[in-house]
């Protein structure tokens, strides 16, 4: 029978970001160098295929340090930074502990720290619950830091006193929904305080823009991810807003939804920034098993960035 032929407009950039690749990199030196079990509080990066992998070479997962044993053994904070409480803990119970935080949250972090120290009161544009915005809330006193997460909110804001104002942000959120925010921000507080350099990171902004490329030309997107990851959930929402309605999420290539893909000629593929390219591969393959495949990978910018590994590790 013959196979329907299909485009694949494949994104560049996509998947791992240097942050991840370091944070996965710091759990596997620390197997090699000390031995199974490292310990690593929440997941390391948001992608169970990436987490049960370092599962199966003896990585432990725990959601707080009282499941971790005083043996010795490392535990490894994720990439999405943590409240100062916890590395505080960590040392009182006397832990050998690895932050694996990527450097640009910590960036964040720095300047939460210097606009606190500068009597500012600081609003965080980010989403409740998410692990990173919990741990820059988490750098500064209760009360602090106000949480902002939509131009409705923005608008009605209210804060404490009658402080300076700083403005901080995720660095996984949407570019162009945050500057909506932003700009309400900054008419209502004309004084405000912003970052010297953008928070939401090169990668997010470069895989966003990657999908507004591809989103126009496609029938139907993917985006490779984990439902937890939300870099990878504004990339399904900034590929509808660019015009593809037919944008879905799936973790690997036994989700790909194939009634719903019926009828579609070119095919908007990308991944998330905690999505290992493998997943990818394994994607395209599921797709050259049913149709004729021609990839046209379109490029919107090279990435060559990279962080070095804690000193602990030789670095």
């Amino acid at each position: 029978m013959e196979r329907a032929p299909l485009t694949i407009l494949l994104a560049a950039p996509r998947g791992f970001c240097a942050g991840v690749d370091r944070a996965i990199k710091i759990v596997e030196e620390a197997l090699a160098r000390y031995g199974p079990p490292v310990y690593v509080r929440h997941e390391i990066v948001h992608n169970r295929f990436v987490v049960e992998g370092l599962e199966a070479k003896g990585a432990v997962f725990v959601d707080e340090l009282d499941e971790v044993p005083e043996d010795g053994q490392p535990v490894v904070f994720s990439a999405h930074g943590v409240p100062k409480r916890v590395p505080a803990e960590a040392a009182r119970r006397k832990l050998f502990y690895l932050d694996a935080t990527c450097p640009l949250v910590s960036k964040v972090h720095h300047e939460a720290e210097r606009h606190f120290a500068r009597g500012r009161h600081v609003i965080l544009v980010g989403h409740a619950g998410h692990p990173e915005v919990i741990g820059t809330m988490g750098q500064l006193p209760e009360g602090a830091v106000t949480l902002v997460q939509t131009v409705a909110e923005a608008e009605r804001a209210r804060i404490p006193g009658a402080r300076p104002l700083a403005y901080i942000t995720q660095t996984t959120l949407s570019v162009d929904d945050t500057a909506e925010i932003i700009a309400v921000l900054t008419r209502r507080f004309p004084e405000i305080e912003g970052p010297r350099r953008e928070d939401i990171c090169y990668a997010t902004t470069n895989r966003q823009q990657a999908v507004k490329a591809i989103a126009p030309r496609a029938d139907a997107l993917i985006v490779i991810g984990s439902p937890n990851s939300s870099n990878s959930n504004r990339l399904v929402e900034v590929a509808r807003k660019a015009g593809c309605a037919r944008s879905m999420l799936i973790q690997r290539a036994q989700a790909i939804p194939w009634l719903a893909l019926a009828g579609v000629g070119h095919l908007g593929l990308t991944a998330g920034a905690s999505a290992p390219e493998v997943l990818v591969e394994e994607v395209i393959a599921a797709f050259r098993e049913r149709f004729e495949v021609t990839i046209e990978e379109v490029t919107v910018t090279e990435e060559d960035v990279t962080f070095k590994l804690p000193l602990a590790l030789g670095a």
